[in-house]
């Protein structure tokens, strides 16, 4: 009784699988349809139906005059300024730094990265900091996102660029280092 059972219920899912593979809902390979006209899905637009409706793009239209233009509210020509309270934990870095003890000094430089994080100063002084620790790879990216903070300020530029050169010599790209040099010498 109890195998009838088993065998029944063993043929009955077989039944409900099997049912379940046979729907409609299968497309077979090779692209052929099995709904009606009716119930296709529409078509994307091919190339000459979308030059027929193109539509002018903002970068094709025609330059509107300084005027009229609204400042980008996202832009700054160049990072923050740095707050005085950055300025006393930089200050206090370089004195620890100078007593020998940079992982100190980068805790003072984190805190005051959170205090300015737009400050180009505080990433090069970061940068300069993960150089006495040996850590030449957290150096360099630092070095990076201060020379992107330094906007038109040529002398942090100059800096930022001589400092990178200095870290790309010191990791062994010469060839890095002396792209740094050049875009130095051009400030």
């Amino acid at each position: 009784m109890i195998q009838n059972l088993r065998k029944l219920i063993i043929l009955g899912a077989l039944s409900v699988g099997l049912a379940g593979c046979a729907s409609d809902i299968y497309a077979p390979p090779g692209g052929g349809d099995r709904t009606p006209d009716t119930e296709r899905a529409p078509q994307p637009p091919t190339v000459e139906e979308e030059d027929r409706e193109r539509k002018e793009r903002l970068s094709e239209q025609p330059d509107r005059q300084e005027e009229d233009r609204a400042p980008s509210p996202g832009y700054q020509e160049q990072g923050d300024d740095l707050s005085p309270a950055a300025a006393s934990l930089i200050s206090q870095a370089d004195d620890l730094m100078a007593q020998g003890k940079p992982d100190a000094a980068l805790s003072q430089l984190e805190r005051a990265q959170r205090i300015s994080p737009r400050s180009a100063q505080v990433y090069f002084k970061l940068s300069e900091a993960y150089v006495r620790t040996g850590n030449l790879g957290a150096a360099e990216q630092f070095t990076l996102k201060g020379l992107s903070l330094s906007g038109n300020n040529n002398r942090l530029q100059k800096a930022g660029w001589e400092l990178l050169a200095s870290i790309r010599r010191e990791r062994g790209n010469v060839a890095g280092a002396e792209q740094a040099e050049r875009r130095a010498s051009q400030l």
